[in-house]
């Protein structure tokens, strides 16, 4: 069963949703997309472990934040939620010490994941990289985001998202949920993805929190992905200690919704296996 919470983070209305019971796993969803597009998957594990799923802000039901923000502060916004939800389930009791947690961050929420990994080791027994990367953006990519920025200050973002979420897919086996993804982007202000496009072009190399992290990593991989092309993402891959690396052969940057059932099973056996 569903269960919407609301935390109060700098003045904002912060909105995430809880499922089931069990060991603590927090789904953050990516750059055009909130919490929703984690649903597919929820409807199995919630039979076994407690999903903490955050609409990041300015997505979802969750208010934009003020100022220039980083992908830093984000992470900070997760921690946040995090102390709400387990702090009572602490064994010290109003805190977050011995709290631990698995997170699996899509695309932009992957950032938001080696972010908090950077700050908050302590938190994670483990996290996963669903189409994401911990390299920083090249000059290429930056140049592609102010590219991107200055279409959505002319056009609007529901404009960006219509014409850029079809070249997330592989191919067009899966219309409905490429069309009902556009759609939603319609819930989108052009300030906020403004926003998401700054924090990823400032967002630094991560590649050292793979090095150092001493516990599971999950790397998803879409052999088709024209957002975290396939040779990036090996490059990569090989960095953790414990590294658990799959890739889908059908799937471009989608894979939750691109190959639902090999997804949802790459992920509960990485969670078990933790």
């Amino acid at each position: 069963m569903e269960n919407s919470k609301f935390i109060q983070y700098k003045n904002k209305s912060i909105h995430y949703r809880v499922f089931g019971k069990g060991e603590p796993v927090v789904l953050v969803h990516g750059f055009g997309e909130d919490g929703n597009i984690w649903n597919e998957l929820i409807k199995d594990l919630q039979n076994n472990f407690h999903l903490i799923v955050p609409d990041i802000p300015g997505s979802g039901k969750s208010e934009m934040l003020d100022g220039d923000i980083s992908i830093e502060d984000y992470a900070d916004v997760i921690k946040e939620i995090l102390a709400n939800e387990l702090s009572e389930v602490s064994p010290t009791g109003g805190d977050l010490e011995g709290a631990v947690v698995v997170m699996i961050g899509h695309s932009m929420g992957g950032y938001i994941t080696l972010a908090f990994a950077e700050k908050y080791p302590e938190l994670l027994n483990g996290f996963g990289l669903f189409h994401s990367s911990a390299f920083a953006d090249d000059e290429e990519k930056k140049q592609t985001r102010r590219k991107a920025i200055d279409f959505i200050k002319a056009n609007g973002a529901y404009a960006f998202l219509r014409t850029s979420i079809p070249n997330l897919f592989a191919g067009k086996q899966h219309l409905k949920e490429m069309e009902d993804l556009i759609e939603d982007g319609k819930k989108f202000s052009s300030e906020v993805l403004i926003q998401y496009s700054y924090a990823m072009i400032n967002r630094p190399d991560r590649t050292e929190i793979l090095k150092t992290f001493c516990k599971p990593v999950l790397f998803i991989i879409g052999e088709k992905d024209n957002a975290i092309p396939l040779q990036a993402s090996l490059q990569q891959c090989h960095l953790p200690a414990i590294a658990h690396v799959h890739i889908l052969q059908n799937a471009g940057h989608m894979g939750m919704v691109e190959e639902t059932i090999t997804g949802k099973k790459i992920i509960e056996a990485f969670l078990q296996n933790i």
